[in-house]
This record gives structure tokens, sequence and C-alpha cells, in this order.
């Protein structure tokens, strides 16, 4: 695999989405998903922790969706994921694929209600509009995170919270929380390349791991949360 182009330009945070809206208990709600699926991103319920894989392109995407979450605070972002095809060493664990939701929390959408929802835009005559987002480069700007501090504090309000239902994880979280993960997968997708250029790839093994955790403190599970760990995946479908 010859050596992978790492720095971002304004093309790379641009992509084809289709917008649809749906109607449900009295309420209209605007969800954005990709144009096209995903073929190497796919998101999973562990043991321990929800596990994403992506390769540079899809990660890229993912980073991007989310920082469109970011600006869209009366949208939601749906990434279809469970029908990715399985990422490489995924299957030991019995890891359940999942459908991911980005949602800016201003959208107050609750999750037990996603169900019929999707049902409503997955039918099959459900209209659909197809544009081009994009968002500028200086949303993944360094200088607008969280301190370590804060980041660490499992209490603080800028932080991404979880929630699982009709097997999809939500996350939801004000701006800056969807920025500051984004800029984890962006990171995933920016170191990964280049090691995959050189050595040799083995799912999960410590001689290649390029990835990001989400979460900074250790006692996750006494809080309730479970750790979102992305890792970077070369290619595996075409």
């Amino acid at each position: 695999m010859g050596a992978s182009r790492a720095d971002l330009t304004q093309d790379d945070l641009r992509l084809k989405v289709a917008v649809q809206r749906g109607r449900l208990g009295g309420a209209d709600f605007r969800v954005i998903r990709p144009a096209r699926p995903l073929q190497n991103g796919a998101l999973y319920e562990g043991q321990y922790s929800y596990e994403m894989y992506a390769d540079r392109v899809d990660g890229r995407r993912i980073g991007t969706l989310m920082l469109l979450a970011a600006r869209s605070p009366r949208s939601l972002i749906y990434l279809p994921m469970r029908t990715t095809p399985t990422a490489p060493g995924v299957g030991w664990y019995d890891e359940k694929p999942l459908d991911l939701v980005l949602a800016h929390r201003a959208v107050q959408f609750r999750p037990s209600r996603w169900k019929r929802l999707r049902e409503h835009i997955n039918a099959v005559r459900a209209p659909r509009e197809l544009r081009t987002a994009s968002v500028p480069v200086r949303d993944l700007r360094v200088d607008h995170g969280l301190k370590p501090s804060l980041r660490s504090d499992p209490n603080h309000g800028s932080l991404l919270h979880q929630a699982v239902h009709a097997q999809t994880l939500f996350l939801t979280g004000d701006t800056t929380a969807l920025r500051e993960a984004a800029l984890e997968i962006f990171a995933v997708t920016k170191d990964g390349p280049p090691h995959a250029a050189t050595k040799h790839y083995i799912p999960g093994a410590c001689n290649y791991h390029v990835c990001r955790s989400l979460y900074d403190w250790s006692d996750l599970e006494e809080h309730g949360w479970e750790q979102f760990h992305v890792e970077f995946c070369p290619r595996w479908a075409r």
C-alpha cells in the first residue's frame, strides 16, 4: 500500500448527503445521512466499550458528519453502519453491530422514539433531497477544545452522552463536545495511513495500532458510561 496524503483540505470536509424529514408525535424532525453507504466505517458494541473501525476515506466522512452535527442544532445525523461489511478482527467477543446517530443536545430528541422515525425515513417511497454538505477547516482548530482537567471530569457539561436504542448508539452533546470527538477521529485518519504504508497490519495487534478514545477518565463504568474507541483499519471492502 502506498503512502497516503494526510493533510486536510476543504475537499476532505465536503460530502454528499441525503436530507429527509419525518413527523412524529406532532413534531417535525430533519435527518441527514450520507448519500452513499459507508463501506469501511463500522461500529460495534463490545464487552466493555463501543468500537469504531474506519479507513482514511470513511473515517474522514464520519468526522465531517460529526462536525456537521456540531453546526446542526435542529438536525439528527444518521449513519447506518450495521450493514457495513464486517471489519477485520471482529467476531471474537460477540460484538454487535450498531448504527450511529449524532445529535446536538438542542435537538432534544428522545432515543426511544428513534425506531418509529427510522421506519418512516427508510420506507421505500420516503422522499430524500440530495445535497452537498461542507464544514470549514477552522472547525478542526485545536484551540477551541476543553482544558485537560475538564475533559477528565465526567460531570462536565461539554461531553458526549450515550444512549442505545433500536440497535443504534446515540451520541449527544453541545458544539464543543462534538468537535472534540471529531478531532480524535481525524487524528486517527491522519496517523494511520503512513504507518500502514510501511508496517504489516494485524487487527488489534500491538505491532500496529493507531487509535483514539473519546473519554479521558478511567472509572467510566462507575459513572454508567462505556468507552468509545476509534481504531484505524486499512480499507477492507471495495
